[in-house]
């Protein structure tokens, strides 16, 4: 039992482990070895040029954007389930938001076929393009809004009341005591949500492929068809043989890279939150004792 347990334990590191060296052992040789074609804008299989910055472009600007949106609303969305929100509309609210999070993702680009990318195509596009950034963002940002609602409520709720009581005692209004003293109370269970929507953007692939137009073309515009690398290994895995199929797994090094990346700027900003709290509680204990 106890092999079995310490097993269970471990199978998550072991699959990250197998998935790393997977990934690293198979994409970088193929990008050592192709590092200047690799970092261009073309992408071409015909005449086996594999250059990704225009998708590496893409993807960074539908994540950054889905994120703007998704957490705006989502965070504001908690904020008023919270403590604006009348409690009778509190529970209907929160379970509906919380289906969002049970349907399936071809299910939000079938949505965004038909409904966003005609929408933006008809009224918001200059250019009579309704696929793009803009679509794909939108659908994301939707996609995103349960993580970001029910993480930040939870954040909200772990928050003592006594600060927001102490806050209205010290003649706060409402608002104030919630966007000045729950919201920087909360900010570590933000963050958090933060991180996994991020991670959910980035990583979302179905959706992305029926909204983003798929072509491999540097972004200028939020009204251009452009291609993510998640859509770039979604489309090419179950037909590229040879060196296209070893850079699509490149892709997936880039994409890993990233991922890895934002959850370590995570740790650090929580990291350095503690720091700045301990260092205030131990601020405030040597006030005390010099009293």
């Amino acid at each position: 039992m106890k092999a079995i347990f310490a097993f269970a334990a471990l199978f998550s590191v072991l699959a990250l482990i197998t998935i790393t060296v997977f990934l690293f052992a198979s994409g970088l040789p193929f990008i050592f070895a192709n590092g200047d074609t690799f970092w261009s804008t073309v992408w071409d299989v015909n005449s086996e040029m594999y250059g990704i910055m225009s998708m590496i472009v893409a993807t960074l600007s539908v994540t950054s954007l889905a994120v703007i949106i998704g957490v705006t609303i989502g965070l504001l969305t908690a904020i008023c389930l919270y403590k604006f929100c009348p409690k009778r509309l509190v529970v209907p609210v929160s379970h509906t938001v919380n289906l969002l999070a049970g349907i399936p993702s071809v299910i939000y680009g079938l949505f965004g076929l038909e409904i966003i990318v005609p929408f933006i195509r008809d009224y918001v596009s200059p250019n009579g393009i309704g696929y793009g950034i803009l679509s794909a963002s939108i659908v994301l940002a939707i996609m995103i809004l349960p993580t970001v609602v029910s993480v930040s409520l939870d954040a909200l709720k772990a928050v003592p009341k006594s600060y927001y009581e102490g806050a209205l005692a010290l003649g706060a209004t409402k608002e104030q005591a919630t966007f000045k003293v729950l919201i920087p109370s909360a900010k570590s269970g933000i963050f958090a949500g933060i991180v996994l929507s991020t991670g959910r953007a980035l990583g979302e692939t179905m959706a992305v492929i029926m909204v983003v137009g798929n072509s491999p073309e540097m972004p200028n515009s939020l009204f251009q068809s452009v291609r993510t690398l998640t859509a770039n290994i979604a489309l090419g895995a179950t037909e590229m043989t040879g060196n296209a199929a070893t850079a699509l797994i490149a892709c997936g090094v880039i994409l890993f890279v990233f991922t890895l990346l934002i959850n370590i700027a995570f740790s650090l900003i929580k990291k350095d939150g503690k720091d700045k709290t301990e260092r205030s509680k131990r601020g405030k204990k040597d006030k005390i004792k010099t009293r």
